[in-house]
């Protein structure tokens, strides 16, 4: 049995809020520098251009890469081998938060009740999904979503016979639909089977996979880039002006489901597609 202080715990996430909120990761940062190179329109280019500037002025200035510093989402993936002394693991994780929105002067933008909407300046609670897995270290992902794409994105209940093309028409529903408020160029994270809240799930964690892998699974993989392709002819483009990039990747996750469902979530992340992963 391996021991982690709760310290520790807090002490990663204070600066892992940080460090996704001002560095945007590689995959990213790539897929819009080479983006740039294969866009056709002309005010596309221009865009992303921006976007790389920004990226650059974010890193080297320590400000915030999007003034939505976002709802902190934390995945912890427990090991079965570690306990945890000192605080509850719960409060660690969200002072981790408290510190890393204040220290790093990010914006706070959640709010106590989801009707009072009273602001509780530190941006905390932050949301929270723990995974037990083998072994004896954590592994914590952090990944700030912004919610200009979060309210773009969908659960839809589809019946089996709808099948791969069901699900398929439902991504590039969901994409249409979302257009410039997305703040494309996009990445779609869309998660298949499970139930009702899984899938919502699956969706999120398919936003922290490097964009240039795919999944193992073979026709999910050709169905990864079936998408993004047909994704990039919708002509929606860079900010939405038009363009060859509106998403810059589709992940997929997929997961066992009941004879008489296929659940499917797309969950949408704007350009600024946060998240960074650490083992304690």
């Amino acid at each position: 049995m391996r021991v982690i202080n709760s310290i520790e715990i807090t002490n990663a996430i204070e600066e892992m809020c940080i460090e996704a909120n001002l560095v945007l990761s590689e995959d990213v940062c790539s897929a819009i520098k080479g983006a740039f190179s294969t866009e056709k329109a002309q005010l596309g280019k221009e865009i992303l251009k921006q976007l790389e500037t920004n990226m650059e002025i974010a890193k080297n200035e320590l400000i915030p890469i999007c003034q939505d510093t976002g709802m902190a989402v934390v995945f912890l993936k427990v090991g079965q081998d570690v306990h945890v002394e000192g605080e509850f693991i719960e409060n660690a994780v969200n002072e981790g938060i408290r510190r890393g929105y204040e220290k790093g002067y990010l914006r706070k933008s959640v709010v106590k009740d989801p009707i009072i909407r009273e602001n509780t300046k530190d941006n905390t609670p932050g949301i929270i999904h723990y995974e037990i897995i083998k072994g004896d270290k954590i592994e914590v992902t952090v990944a700030p979503k912004g919610f200009g794409s979060e309210n773009m994105s969908r659960i839809c209940m589809l019946k089996p016979s709808d099948g791969i093309e069901g699900v398929k028409n439902a991504v590039l529903e969901t994409v249409q639909m979302a257009g410039p408020n997305a703040c494309p160029p996009m990445v779609v994270g869309v998660g298949i089977g499970g139930t009702f809240e899984k899938c919502a799930i699956l969706a999120k964690k398919a936003l922290t996979r490097n964009i240039n892998s795919h999944s193992p699974i073979p026709y999910v993989k050709e169905v990864e880039e079936e998408l993004l392709d047909k994704i990039n002819k919708l002509g929606i483009g860079p900010a939405g002006l038009g363009g060859t990039t509106t998403a810059l990747g589709v992940n997929i996750e997929t997961y066992p489901t009941h004879i008489a469902g296929l659940p499917v979530a797309i969950n949408i992340c704007c350009h600024v597609n946060r998240h960074v992963t650490r083992i304690l």
